[in-house]
């Protein structure tokens, strides 16, 4: 008597409450939802309700089925099957994100992505706990903690990679050229990575030529100025032409990246526009004042640079201030929005992409060099164990000959320094 009362309690608890919910869903404003009889709010809402009221009500485990619960468990699912990038927080995932804004976080440096439903390493970053243990671009994080990672989603991936400084963190990684698997034990860290580095004059050029190099590894709040005493730095050592490298560079702030195209372009000067669904609420972002560098630039970019950095190299492709070497970027060329919900948690959603000057579409195509330039597998691991074998705050000299990227990157601007002598030395003759 008292299991039927009780079943008969819970019935009609779940009754109405579900009208209620009825009620509130049909009392929302409809303005954006299609009007299309096939696609009607109402319709799927009350097979969304039915659900929850059956599931409410039948479910073999009562404490695992509250209306929250049923409702935050909807909500990551919608989210997570419109893209990666989008995403339900709880309250305290929200708070979380609200606190990695700040320049400095806790985890093991390590940028990922999810490729073909495989967590995918898509660069670690320098001087790292990740970058320092040997993890490289490609590697496959199998398990976190012994935790497998197929059915994480990226969001939930990041969220378990960073967490409290000092922890320990074991990752199982498969390395897809050798299938080697292997445990990585970790230790986050304070996270600040330099996002200058390298600063150099290359050397050995053949006709004497003042080549720079500098090397951006992220866009963080002080890039720019970072770059800008970088720059005054080579052109006192009489720097004709510029290589800018942003390989391994996952992005980060898109005002830093609109601050360095500052650098190297006129003020007033269109670097990247968003364009979402909503009519009229197109954005773009344009250069400031300052002190424009003329001299010819080259940008390195490769498969791992994402985001700013990619932004950063079609606004100066299209713009035809720079000539683009390497290969294909990554293509991450999409705008999140985060909206707070009233309960204190958000929803963070892809809402519209960005447009390069040209009007072209980065998310996930990419931007295509002017000049492809491939490294080797073999290359590439001599690369970064070059960068990993570096002590911080050094500045170690460059062997074009074991680079080919960026001796491509240094042809181009020989040529263009060797075709301005002569078109100068032509006016001199001719006037």
């Amino acid at each position: 008597m008292k299991q039927r009362l009780r079943s008969s309690r819970l019935r009609v608890e779940s009754v109405m409450r579900m009208k209620f919910l009825l009620a509130v869903i049909f009392a929302m404003p409809c303005t954006g939802w299609a009007e299309e009889e096939e696609d009607s709010p109402y319709e799927q809402m009350q097979v969304l309700a039915r659900a929850m009221q059956l599931i409410r009500q039948d479910f073999v485990d009562d404490k695992k089925v509250t209306y929250k619960d049923l409702t935050y468990s909807a909500l990551r699912g919608i989210l997570a099957d419109l893209d990666p990038h989008s995403q339900f927080m709880e309250p305290s995932d929200f708070e979380g994100m609200q606190e990695d804004t700040k320049s400095e976080f806790g985890g093991l440096g390590v940028v990922v992505s999810v490729e073909g439903n495989v967590l995918t390493i898509v660069a670690p970053m320098e001087d790292s706990p990740g970058f320092d243990a040997g993890l490289e671009p490609g590697d496959q994080i199998l398990r976190i903690n012994g935790e497998s990672t197929e059915k994480l989603t990226l969001p939930e991936a990041v969220e378990k990679l960073r967490g409290e400084v000092g922890e320990r963190v074991t990752l199982t990684v498969q390395r897809p050229s050798t299938k080697e698997i292997k445990d990585y034990p970790l230790v986050r860290q304070t996270i600040k990575v330099p996002s200058v580095k390298d600063a150099q004059i290359l050397p050995n050029e053949p006709g004497g030529q003042k080549i720079g190099y500098i090397r951006v590894t992220q866009f963080n709040e002080p890039t720019a100025s970072e770059l800008a005493q970088a720059l005054e730095k080579l052109e006192k050592q009489g720097m004709e032409a510029l290589v800018l490298d942003m390989r391994y560079n996952p992005g980060g702030l898109l005002g830093s990246a609109v601050d360095v195209c500052g650098l190297f372009v006129p003020p007033g000067t269109r670097i990247v526009s968003t364009e979402g669904r909503t009519p009229g609420r197109e954005y773009s972002s344009s250069t400031r004042g300052g002190k424009v560098r003329n001299f010819p630039l080259a940008v390195l970019v490769n498969y791992a640079s994402a985001s700013a950095s990619e932004i950063v190299a079609a606004a100066l492709k299209d713009l035809g201030r720079a000539v683009v070497v390497g290969e294909t970027t990554f293509g991450k060329g999409s705008v999140q929005s985060v909206i707070a919900m009233p309960d204190g948690s958000a929803v963070r959603l892809t809402t519209a992409k960005y447009y390069t000057p040209a009007r072209q579409v980065i998310h996930e195509k990419g931007v295509a060099p002017n000049i492809r330039a491939p490294l080797s597998p073999e290359e590439e691991t001599e690369l970064i164990r070059a960068r990993r074998q570096t002590r911080k705050g050094e500045t170690p000299p460059l062997d074009l000959t074991k680079d080919s990227q960026l001796s491509r990157a240094a042809d181009a601007l020989r040529a263009v320094l060797i075709q301005s002598a002569r078109a100068k030395a032509g006016h001199s003759s001719g006037g």
